[in-house]
């Protein structure tokens, strides 16, 4: 189970980087958005600016060709009058005032006609430049849409790889959570099982084991001998420390069923015979489990002490425990 935890505890840190990571990506993702939108708005209003033009450049050059039009024939009708010799045009008029007129009527068409002509061409090569421009920073728009839109590709790629990532991560945790609670169900049953039924008084008793490991979260706390807090080891092992005896650090072999071979290799005495003091380990189940004799009946069971026993990291005192195949420690 640590084994799993461990992993979940590395995996769930994995997660949270990539959880950030995620973040980084999807604001990146979303600011990119957010500036390929303004930018295709932009290009669509350069666009329609541009069409505007193009309609205003059209209209420029039917009333250019109209007034180019005018101006012909006004040219050609003075060419002709211009056959007439001025002493005749002189003879047709009223007087000379009116002979004058006629002169400066004439004069006065065609300077008009010239003026608004280019004026016409002058405001057509004026459109035309601005369309120019216009077109210009399309291109460039376009341009730097293009590139917004790779790097808005390559930001999601990242994103939705990071977030498959975080999925699988996420499933592993859920797949080594599935396994721890089936081991603790699979132990608690094991360990229901060495109680042969009798009584079991669960009971809380922080005033003997340490207040800090007793109220902390089980296994967020490694005790003084390398085991995990308000588990079965972790209290076997203080009390036979707060009893005065050597009680040797074995973290990393902390498991129940690990104890009693721990204790064979460290030279301390292991049988089936109980005593008060001893410690008495079961190799049932994956992990195994721990007790201390409280006392030794006249019935032969014993009365035990416990941390565990149903995997809720509770206390608990059983009163009358079958000796079983428990095997029992004599810490010296």
């Amino acid at each position: 189970i640590r084994v799993l935890q461990e992993q979940n505890a590395t995996n769930q840190q994995v997660v949270n980087d990539l959880a950030g990571q995620a973040a980084s990506y999807q604001d990146a993702v979303d600011k990119l958005s957010t500036q390929i939108n303004n930018l295709r708005q932009a290009i669509l209003d350069n666009q329609h600016q541009s069409n505007q033009l193009q309609q205003q450049i059209d209209e420029q050059q039917i009333e250019l060709a109209h007034q180019k039009q005018v101006l012909g024939i006004n040219i050609k009708t003075m060419y002709l009058e211009g056959e007439i010799s001025t002493l005749e045009i002189l003879a047709a008029s009223k007087d000379l005032s009116e002979f004058v007129d006629k002169q400066q009527y004439r004069n006065s068409v065609q300077t008009k006609i010239k003026t608004t002509v280019d004026k016409i061409t002058a405001l057509k090569l004026e459109l035309e430049q601005k369309q120019r421009q216009i077109q210009v920073l399309i291109k460039e728009q376009e341009a730097q849409q293009g590139q917004l839109s790779a790097n808005y590709s390559q930001q999601n790629d990242m994103l939705n790889y990071t977030e498959g990532q975080k999925a699988a991560y996420n499933q592993q945790i859920k797949n080594n959570q599935s396994k721890i609670s089936e081991l603790r169900r699979a132990q608690a049953i094991e360990n229901a099982r060495l109680f042969g039924g009798g009584q079991i008084i669960q009971t809380s008793r922080c005033d003997i084991y340490p207040q800090n490991w007793c109220n902390a979260p089980m296994d967020s706390i490694v005790d003084t001998w390398g085991m995990y807090n308000r588990e079965c080891v972790s209290w076997t092992a203080y009390r036979v420390a707060a009893s005065g005896r050597y009680m040797p650090y074995w973290g990393g072999r902390g498991n129940a069923n690990q104890w009693d071979d721990n204790a064979k290799a460290a030279g301390i005495p292991v049988d089936r015979n109980p005593q008060v003091g001893d410690v008495g380990v079961s190799n049932s189940g994956y992990y195994g489990h721990t007790v201390y004799v409280e006392a030794v009946n006249g019935d032969g069971t014993i009365a035990v002490s416990q941390f565990n026993h149903d995997w809720g990291g509770t206390y608990s005192f059983a009163p009358r425990m079958p000796i079983g195949n428990l095997l029992f420690i004599h810490f010296p």
